[in-house]
């Protein structure tokens, strides 16, 4: 395995090791340290199954990824600010250090979506991959479209009561938008993967949406700085780690909103493009 899948390894290890003592440097930074480090070890994988992989063969790819991670979820924080579903605690008091620490944490977040959907598809795919005959597109995709719109217009407008229920809308409601919006532009899609008959492409990333869900909830558990689920209406009192078992439906389609936003916004971001596995199709 690559050096920076050791090194990765490593820090998994002795930071959760080390966690029990609540060691305040690392407990404070625990969550982005580890999503780090898992990213550099879920690469290291991939380059030792497939020969190639996103840090190895497309370092300014990766760093790209990383930079727009952060505005991308921050697009999230602020409907969090309407629809108020959680909060964040422990964060450092120094706005210039909470800033970085926030900042480092969101850029871990789409680098290690697609480093886990490639990871998955990396080697003979766990699940059979079958090839049909293209679905053509129909009127199906324009109304795909509106009802995506809508369900990202809709919920930050809506009464103060109602609007922490909607937060499920908004995270099917860009999958709905954007994919077919990147399947009519000739970008890697979801669907035109799913229409190509490659459905496995589809659970391969619905299945990366699962283990990041868990491996987040997990690590943000034993944070000092964490985040806390404070108005998730559906269940409440019945959790896994912060979460209530409700929110964890989330993340399937959370993975596949993240394959669609990047894909949406990499057009304007420059020449170079991505080309490992569980980034595009046809690679």
């Amino acid at each position: 395995m690559a050096w920076h899948g050791w090194l990765g390894a490593l820090v998994l290890l002795v930071d959760q090791a080390l966690l029990p003592w609540q060691v305040p440097a690392l407990a404070r930074w625990f969550t982005p340290v580890m999503w780090t480090a898992y990213i550099l070890l879920a690469d290291a994988l991939v380059l030792r199954r497939e020969g190639r992989s996103l840090l190895h063969d497309r370092p300014r790819e990766a760093l790209l990824m990383a930079t727009v991670s952060i505005p991308l979820w921050l697009l999230f924080e602020g409907y969090n600010t309407r629809l108020r579903n959680w909060a964040y605690f422990g964060v450092p008091e120094d706005p210039w250090v909470a800033a970085i620490a926030y900042a480092w944490a969101f850029a871990t977040i789409w680098p290690a979506m697609f480093e886990t959907a490639a990871l998955l598809g990396a080697g003979p795919l766990p699940w059979p991959s079958s090839v049909r005959p293209p679905v053509p597109l129909s009127a199906w995709l324009r109304l795909a479209i509106v009802v995506g719109a809508v369900l990202v217009t809709v919920p930050p407008l809506l009464p103060y009561d109602v609007r922490p229920w909607t937060f499920g809308f908004v995270w099917l409601g860009f999958v709905l938008l954007l994919d077919p919006l990147n399947a009519r532009a000739g970008r890697p899609s979801l669907l035109a993967a799913w229409r190509a008959g490659d459905r496995a492409f589809v659970w391969q990333w619905l299945l990366a949406g699962v283990v990041c869900g868990v491996l987040w909830e997990f690590w943000n558990y034993w944070a000092l700085a964490k985040w806390k689920y404070v108005g998730v209406p559906v269940f409440p009192s019945v959790r896994l780690f912060e979460m209530p078992l409700a929110g964890y439906l989330g993340f399937p389609p959370f993975a596949l909103e993240v394959f669609a936003m990047y894909h949406f916004v990499r057009p304007a971001l420059g020449p170079f493009g991505p080309e490992v596995r569980g980034t595009q199709r046809g690679d």
